[in-house]
């Protein structure tokens, strides 16, 4: 399965548009329970309004509520990206850090955040558990019952070699979003279906 992705998807990339940390910090916080495409929309304004931590932790809740009123729960959102910028600036001197540990004490940043921040920005190899990876990673086989996004996290790094885990976490979102579908799996334009646990017990039906 991974000789496959290694072949077909040999340099994913997160489809959060961003040209910085401080950017992509945004926009993960932004995509939770929202679509990349719609945080696509809201960051084009908001990183022209803010453009660095101090800008962002300047401004009112208000303020940065009117620029992303259009995501999922724009009010906790807000809350929590004005908090980032100021804790942002009083523990890290406005620098997104690098370690997984440090991200998480930023106001919104939980685990999947920090790892999707550490994994991308820093190519460390931290796997990011967002709904689609754990949906998919289930759905094929990569993961036996698992729990809880730590669960599924903890069993795809023990069999995906440390190297290709920042790679691996994009294969899967992205796997999940084009192919693997929630509703309806496209398993007859699937490569990997051969090799997947859900297609195999469909064709024993």
């Amino acid at each position: 399965m991974i000789e496959w992705f290694k072949t077909n998807m040999p340099d994913p990339k997160t489809e959060l548009n961003y040209s910085s940390p401080f950017q992509l910090l945004v926009a993960v916080i932004l995509s939770a329970q929202c679509t990349d495409k719609r945080v696509n929309i809201i960051t084009e304004k908001f990183f022209e309004r803010f453009q660095s931590p101090q800008e962002l932790a300047s401004a009112s809740v208000d303020e940065i509520f009117s620029y992303i009123s259009s995501c999922s729960y724009p009010n906790n959102k807000a809350k929590n990206l004005h908090g980032m910028a100021n804790k942002l600036i009083e523990l890290f001197n406005g620098v997104v850090p690098e370690e997984i540990e440090e991200l998480e004490k930023l106001p919104g940043v939980g685990r999947k955040t920090a790892n999707v921040i550490a994994s991308v920005v820093f190519d460390k190899p931290a796997m990011a558990v967002d709904t689609h990876v754990f949906r998919v990673s289930e759905r094929i086989g990569l993961t036996r019952s698992a729990k809880n996004p730590l669960q599924a996290e903890l069993q795809l790094i023990k069999y995906i070699p440390e190297e290709l885990i920042p790679k691996a976490h994009h294969w899967l979102i992205l796997h999940g979003r084009y192919v693997c579908i929630a509703r309806k799996p496209k398993c007859l334009e699937c490569g990997i279906s051969s090799y997947c646990k859900f297609f195999q017990k469909k064709e024993e039906k």
